[in-house]
């Protein structure tokens, strides 16, 4: 298993069972409480105003409170070299054991956008605990499994993936902080 470390989350990838890509695990501390975090994470009003790599997310159904069906997009990265990206994905929220846990799943939905490649993510996760010695601040781990289709050579998805799983990271801190 490969692994990198960037604004202090470590990403690493090992081949997926789900399908030719990888199977992404990041994972590092985030100074604020599983609750606070999850909101942060989960489809809704938060997420639009930190994360980076999202330029727009709707809720296309809903189904409870923590399940929806959400369709967005994703900016082009590494200078367009990957172009933006449209998924529509079931997206559910629970608590888990001592903590969180929010997972999603792509759904072939509906047309796609013009000027986008419809991404599909494979089963996905975040966990987030309280730390131990530590309840203010929470161990955030995220299995990622996104394919993101088109015609990409694998070595600018795993730059594209590493460094945006980090951004994802410091991007919530800033959130967390404001």
């Amino acid at each position: 298993m490969a692994a990198c470390q960037e604004n202090n989350a470590t990403v690493w990838r090992k081949p997926s069972k789900e399908f030719s890509g990888y199977l992404y695990k990041t994972q590092g501390v985030v100074e604020d409480v599983t609750n606070r975090i999850v909101d942060h994470i989960r489809p809704g009003s938060y997420r639009l105003h930190w994360d980076s790599l999202m330029t727009t997310m709707d809720i296309v159904e809903e189904f409870e409170e923590n399940c929806c069906v959400m369709r967005y997009t994703t900016a082009g990265q590494l200078w367009n070299i990957i172009a933006p990206r449209e998924f529509i994905d079931l997206s559910y929220t629970t608590q888990y054991e001592e903590g969180l846990l929010s997972c999603g799943l792509s759904l072939e939905f509906g047309e796609v956008r013009p000027n986008f490649v419809r991404g599909f993510n494979h089963p996905c996760g975040w966990f987030c605990v309280p730390l131990k010695d530590n309840p203010d601040q929470s161990l955030l781990t995220g299995f990622i499994q996104t394919e993101l289709r088109g015609m990409l050579p694998q070595s600018a998805v795993d730059t594209a993936m590493a460094s945006s799983l980090a951004n994802f990271y410091s991007d919530l801190k800033k959130a967390l902080k404001t």
